[in-house]
């Protein structure tokens, strides 16, 4: 299977090239797109500068606008999965091949989560992770130790679904109204790593803000949407 790793950055001077470049050295079989989300610092030269392969987009779109246009390109060049990839570094590479492996098995989407075989730390934000693993458990039977996870892989009618459809968005709550569609989900244990440099948009009141909102999604909205066609 060709996978495409799709790397939104928005504000990344700082870790892309350094991101690109362990990933090139990782993983040299798989594609990559860059996808500039609009920044306003020197993301998309320092791309430029280093030759790297870029998508870039001239207004800030936000993360889900910034997966969708990578999801569109994979789609249009006939890939046959597509990764999303942190570019402040978190990701590791290593990691892709497994994750290739359970597409291959079948499974439309593969979440590399940092709690198959580990158990959560105490805090208040792993909390917040649990209400809406519970929330996916309680609206679609399905368990995921994980549903915060940025580093998900997608199959092929997965990409069509992105790059075609409304308000298909990188979120968990979006992943439990594919699971009730049929997608096949399974998470794979990987490590995670500190972001390189820079700071995380979400702050604690976002952090919080941002769980309440899956939730109510998954229970209340999630639940009334038209199942989709996933055949391709």
């Amino acid at each position: 299977m060709n996978l495409l790793v799709i790397i939104p950055a928005y504000n990344e001077e700082a870790c892309i090239l350094e991101t690109v470049t362990n990933l090139r050295r990782v993983c040299p079989q798989y594609d990559y797109l860059v996808v500039n989300d609009g920044s306003v610092d020197r993301t998309a030269e320092v791309c430029r500068e280093n030759g790297l392969h870029l998508l870039d987009l001239p207004v800030n779109l936000g993360l889900s606008g910034a997966v969708q246009a990578g999801m569109k390109y994979a789609y249009r060049h006939g890939y046959d999965a597509a990764v999303q990839f942190d570019a402040d570094g978190q990701h590791c590479p290593e990691y892709l091949p497994g994750m290739l492996e359970k597409l291959e098995q079948g499974y439309d989407i593969v979440i590399g989560s940092r709690f198959v075989e580990k158990k959560k730390p105490r805090s208040l934000r792993m909390f917040g992770s649990a209400l809406i693993a519970f929330a996916i458990r309680l609206t679609t039977g399905c368990w995921l130790g994980d549903p915060t996870s940025g580093m998900r892989m997608y199959s092929r009618r997965m990409i069509r679904l992105f790059a075609c459809q409304l308000n298909i968005e990188p979120e968990p709550d979006t992943i439990a109204y594919l699971i009730r569609c049929g997608a096949k989900t399974v998470e794979v244990q990987v490590e995670m790593r500190e972001r390189m440099a820079g700071k995380s948009y979400l702050s604690p009141i976002r952090s919080a803000a941002y769980m309440l909102q899956m939730g109510v999604s998954i229970v209340l909205i999630q639940k009334f949407r038209r199942s989709l066609e996933l055949n391709c």
